[in-house]
């Protein structure tokens, strides 16, 4: 879900630049970056950063040492950039890395880590290598590699968060069951109230639980952005109301 393109975007306490950027700033990031629980973490790790928007929306929201991770270039130039804006640039630090060779490198384990990743399995590959890598799994990194990062990198009691669109949400919890990272709540994501569901806020352990469920909706029946979305992004975003 994607927001209106620019090439600076601006939020209420810092800014994104993307220019060159293969994907740009859009719901999904947005979302995951204001749901997660995050205020008692010490230390983060965001894979696949782009942007660096959703280790940028952590650091306003948590005092956590923030370390955040591109294979691509272009993505680890924009987030460098974007974190040395920032008012919280001693707490953010970006590499350009795969998150398979940053696990077997990575001097420390992280009780939280996020990630809005690559997505779209099977599905059409544009023309842009880029945007291929930033959309799709199996391109450089598979559901497998991603899960098995994730259990190399997380604490014992420590949270995976993502989004994901239904279907690859629920292939991403089938093979995290297989490897021994268990979902501990799903946020079923609807882009209007009454419509079918289009992604998953999925939160995971390597402690199984039972799972926590319920369903966000970003817009209300007569198209306006439904409480409970402003409610949850309105520390970040500059045009929603101040007040319900």
């Amino acid at each position: 879900m994607a927001e209106e393109e620019h090439s600076v975007f601006y939020f209420k306490k810092f800014e994104v630049k993307q220019t060159q950027c293969a994907m740009k700033v859009g719901t999904d990031a947005v979302l995951l970056g204001a749901w997660v629980a995050c205020s008692s973490a010490k230390y983060i790790l965001d894979i696949g950063t782009g942007t660096g928007l959703l280790a940028l929306m952590v650091a306003q929201r948590s005092q956590a040492v923030i370390d955040a991770i591109d294979i691509d270039m272009q993505a680890y130039m924009h987030a460098k950039e974007n974190f040395e804006a920032s008012q919280w640039r001693e707490r953010l630090h970006v590499k350009q890395c795969s998150v398979q060779t940053f696990a077997d490198i990575a001097n420390r384990k992280y009780d939280l880590i996020i990630s809005n990743p690559p997505f779209f399995m099977n599905a059409h590959k544009s023309s842009f290598v880029e945007r291929n890598v930033a959309r799709h799994f199996n391109e450089t990194l598979t559901m497998v590699e991603l899960i098995q990062a994730v259990i190399k990198l997380l604490t014992a009691d420590g949270s995976f968060s993502l989004i994901l669109p239904v279907k690859e949400g629920g292939l991403l919890i089938e093979e995290g069951e297989r490897q021994g990272l268990f979902v501990n709540e799903i946020i079923r994501v609807r882009t209007k109230f009454g419509k079918a569901e289009k992604r998953m806020l999925l939160r995971f352990s390597k402690v199984r639980s039972k799972i926590k469920t319920d369903t966000l909706s970003i817009q209300s029946q007569d198209g306006k952005y439904s409480d409970e979305y402003i409610q949850l992004t309105r520390e970040f975003y500059t045009h929603l109301p101040e007040r319900l």
